[in-house]
């Protein structure tokens, strides 16, 4: 069940997203070369806790992976897709791509985002795929209105993100999301005519996250359980957004 929400549900939503977008971009301003993915994950820590809010990703249970999430941050470098867990060992190299993710509890409403961050100057490929990535994310964004269809959301990302000779992702999807981390629906970043194909109504709210492949489509998950990597070796990018379908159109509620 999709469930709607008020607008002073939004409003605390709102603010939930806004603190994961302060973190986030204070992280971003962090990522050069020697800094250590675990380097990121004290410091998105500290700033959750000192804001009065709950990390949303530590201590998930994934029955997939058999156990709960020990991070507050995904940080996944490269060819790793989601899911790469913070390490004091991996310093991030210039000419790196890192994917930071994070979520947020506060006041019993959740926010999640992410954004993939250049170490450095990157080869010309890796700015297209970072450019259109995000792109993509923005097409989708302005499908996220009352009386359209989650596939309008869908098929935005895959046709933006082929056309530009890339790759979906079709192991991962976005999400709803409220008072829980993940609600209904998923949204594939791709048109499933297996899946379901909900009006979107106004209150509705969802994490929109294209993720794309610099090769083929392919994933695997390494003997950690967590971490998605792409099959062929290739980078690739991860963007993500909290929308809100309102009466006036998409409210992004994890940037200002």
């Amino acid at each position: 069940m999709i469930t709607r929400k008020s607008p002073s549900e939004l409003e605390k939503m709102r603010r939930s997203g806004l603190l994961v977008y302060q973190v986030l971009h204070s992280l971003a301003d962090m990522v050069k070369e020697g800094v250590t993915t675990h380097d990121l994950e004290l410091s998105a820590e500290k700033m959750i806790r000192d804001a009065g809010a709950r990390p949303a990703f530590k201590g998930y249970y994934v029955p997939a992976a058999g156990s709960r999430y020990p991070y507050v941050l995904c940080t996944s470098v490269n060819s790793e897709i989601v899911h790469g867990m913070p390490s004091s060992k991996r310093a991030l190299q210039a000419g790196d791509i890192v994917s930071i993710d994070t979520g947020v509890e506060l006041d019993g409403y959740f926010g999640d985002s992410a954004l993939t961050v250049p170490v450095g100057p990157i080869n010309d490929s890796l700015r297209k795929l970072l450019r259109v990535t995000a792109e993509s994310l923005e097409l989708a964004i302005a499908q996220a209105k009352p009386g359209n269809r989650l596939f309008d959301i869908c098929g935005t990302v895959e046709k933006y993100v082929t056309s530009n000779g890339f790759s979906i992702v079709r192991e991962y999807v976005g999400h709803g999301i409220g008072t829980k981390l993940h609600e209904e629906p998923q949204i594939p970043n791709y048109v499933d005519r297996q899946h379901e194909n909900p009006r979107l109504r106004e209150g509705m709210v969802l994490a929109i996250e294209p993720m794309v492949n610099e090769g083929g489509p392919e994933a695997k998950v390494l003997s950690d359980k967590w971490t998605a990597v792409t099959k062929d070796g290739k980078c690739s990018a991860h963007f993500e957004h909290v929308v809100a379908i309102t009466k006036d159109g998409p409210w992004v509620l994890t940037r200002p």
